[in-house]
């Protein structure tokens, strides 16, 4: 395809899939001709039944027909001079083409008011299709991720080798060392990302568009992640640029959205360094339409606490340190939730190497996830602390440094569930794990060989190469079973269950 049918071909695909209306096609078309610097264009090499053939060289999975276009599109703008040939430059462009296919976000609230009233599930199935079609949702950098399930004592979790982030190149590097220091928008998740153009270094984000959501007396805005883990990965994100603060005002907001969504979960990450997310900066949830293993877990023991007759309490069999509560009134869920953070926040217990406070300095929290299930409302508190010490300096209750040679970082509420979003090094980096397994010549990574060689002694040396595969991905699940072993702060041992009786009973004094 020339660039006119190529064009041509990408309106026609906004219009099949609902991004553009046929009202809008001239319009549309001309933006792009404008962005392109084209003051032609010729019907007769670009016309509607030429552009509707389907071409041979077009991706058999409609989520990335777009984004290929697109890139056909951008790769005509680099050739041409108009833009240049380094990351964020192209990550602008194409944002701002798609741009000219997606409505203001007046119209994208309108419609998906409109489609609410029909049911919750239309309108969120309405936003995340135009999320992903207007390639705000980077499909075709999200379908290079490795995924796949390992079975456990604790269920089938999920594991992900996160292959969407693309590498910089040279020059995109050198550009960011010069740009000067910009302090709009404030972070990533701002309100004011809505239609930013992007520059070196911050993302593009002119095809960004947001729902606003009245929750608890404020206006709080719907989005999915850019590179969405699960389905319909979406961030519910505070208009004001404020701290996150895992308080009742939280317990309220998630559970007031999952009874407005009720097939979305939505939860929070903790509030603390270590045991917190990426970004403390900015107030926001994350939530979605996706079981994770954890929801599926069952219960160790059930328990009550005093005052609170009407929930259901249960500590569930995970790895971490999880209480679920359930009740037919979320206002019960609120005020037991709170009750729990509270105490859980002045609790001290040194023999579980729990302590609530180094100074002034806090270290105890909660991870919250909301959701409704069977009718009635949910909620569970995963207890965590974030204390280091020089044996842990990474922290006490997060992956222990034998665990590091396959993730190091946080363990956050996504993995909190039972998700492993793991670096994208160790797509490489296992295959020689497997070599290695197989005795044949590999580049093993030092940091693996420990590793490497107590499988050898588990598997012995006589494995297929079908074999070694297998044998790699159950043992990166037994890994990621330790990295929630380790950030759990009451062990699954007699000792640690001992110590999660003691808070209980603390619970009820």
């Amino acid at each position: 395809m020339n660039i006119e049918q190529t064009i041509q071909r990408l309106i026609h695909e906004c219009l099949k899939r609902g991004l553009l209306d046929e009202a809008d096609e001239i319009y549309a078309r001309n933006r792009v001709l404008n962005l392109l610097h084209l003051e032609d264009f010729r019907p007769e090499t670009s016309a509607p039944d030429a552009a509707c053939r389907p071409e041979k060289d077009l991706p058999g999975d409609p989520d990335l027909i777009i984004p290929f276009l697109l890139e056909e599109i951008v790769r005509y703008a680099c050739r041409k001079g108009i833009i240049e040939d380094f990351f964020d430059a192209k990550e602008i462009f194409a944002a701002k083409i798609m741009d000219a296919f997606v409505g203001r976000p007046s119209e994208i609230n309108r419609k998906f008011y409109q489609k609410y009233e029909e049911s919750p599930e239309k309108a969120t199935r309405y936003f995340y299709e135009l999320s992903k079609n207007s390639n705000y949702i980077q499909m075709s950098r999200i379908k290079k991720n490795i995924r796949y399930r390992v079975p456990t004592e604790f269920g089938t979790l999920d594991i992900t080798i996160n292959l969407s982030k693309p590498e910089k190149d040279p020059k995109q590097i050198a550009k960011e060392r010069t740009a000067p220091s910009v302090g709009y928008p404030k972070c990533v998740l701002c309100v004011e990302n809505e239609g930013y153009a992007g520059r070196v270094g911050f993302p593009a984000r002119s095809n960004h568009r947001m729902i606003r959501i009245p929750i608890e007396n404020e206006i709080w805005y719907l989005q999915y992640s850019p590179y969405v883990y699960y389905n319909e990965h979406c961030i519910l994100l505070s208009r004001e640029h404020r701290n996150m603060k895992i308080s009742r005002e939280t317990f309220k907001r998630l559970l007031a959205f999952v009874e407005r969504f009720p097939h979305y979960f939505l939860g929070s990450n903790a509030d603390l360094p270590i045991v917190g997310g990426s970004i403390l900066s900015h107030d926001h949830y994350q939530g979605g339409r996706h079981v994770f293993p954890m929801e599926t877990a069952g219960a160790d023991f059930s328990f009550t606490v005093k005052h609170f007759p009407r929930v259901e309490c249960a500590v569930i069999k995970w790895p971490m340190s999880v209480i679920r509560l359930r009740a037919d009134r979320k206002e019960d869920l609120v005020e037991l939730s709170d009750y729990i953070l509270k105490r859980w926040k002045e609790y001290s217990d040194p023999e579980a190497d729990v302590l609530a406070f180094t100074g002034d300095v806090p270290h105890n929290t909660i991870t919250p996830i909301a959701r409704i299930r069977d009718g009635r409302y949910e909620m569970d508190l995963v207890l965590r602390n974030n204390r280091t010490s020089d044996e842990h300096p990474l922290g006490i209750f997060h992956p222990h440094a034998d665990v590091h040679h396959i993730k190091k970082e946080n363990i956050g509420l996504i993995e909190v569930m039972g998700l492993a979003v793991l670096p994208g090094r160790l797509a490489g980096e296992l295959k020689e794990v497997e070599k290695y397994l197989l005795g044949e010549p590999n580049e093993i990574k030092e940091y693996h060989l420990p590793w490497a060689e107590e499988l050898k002694r588990k598997y012995g040396t006589a494995v297929s190469a079908a074999d070694a595969e297998k044998i790699v991905k159950l043992e990166v699940g037994n890994k990621f079973i330790r990295f929630l072993s380790d950030s759990g702060v009451f062990k699954r041992d007699e000792k640690g269950k001992r110590a999660f009786r003691r808070f209980i009973d603390h619970l009820n004094e």
